[in-house]
């Protein structure tokens, strides 16, 4: 009756440093998310700006770089297309993708603030996204690092 008791019972004990590993994935994880879906939001908006120039809040001459709204939506639309495949490569865990998934977020956060005062709430929701990402990505970011023993 002891040994069945004994093969019912299932270590749940982690080995040392997996917690740790553990979050880290799952924040990566849902950064990579995070970026995909911030990618679509950034082919929506420039689909918008090409299609329904009438939608925004202000005239294109009114944005923080005064550019058309066509040039906003081509642009718009390649910076999603960018993040959205960073985000990808994110997902996948490339060795490079951290860094770009920060630098790819920061520059999405800035051209969400140039074009902040044509949809307000549309585009702070959105660097509120990148900011969201940007920790994402660099928490725990020594954790793939190996350990040196000193």
């Amino acid at each position: 009756m002891g040994d069945q008791e004994d093969t019912m019972v299932q270590d749940t004990t982690t080995p040392a440093g997996e917690t740790g590993s553990r979050f880290m994935r799952g924040m990566l994880g849902f950064a990579s998310i995070m970026l995909m879906l911030n990618g679509g939001f950034h082919v929506v908006g420039g689909f918008v700006a090409l299609l329904e120039k009438d939608y925004y809040q202000v005239g294109s001459s009114e944005l923080v770089v005064s550019v058309s709204y066509t040039a906003w939506g081509i642009a718009h639309m390649a910076l999603g297309t960018v993040v959205f495949l960073a985000g990808v490569a994110l997902f996948y865990r490339q060795p490079w993708a951290r860094v770009v998934a920060v630098i790819v977020a920061a520059f999405s956060a800035l051209t969400n603030l140039t074009f902040l005062s044509a949809a307000p709430v549309w585009f702070a929701l959105m660097i509120v996204l990148d900011v969201i990402v940007i920790y994402a990505a660099t928490v725990h970011f020594d954790d793939e690092q190996p350990e040196i023993d000193y």
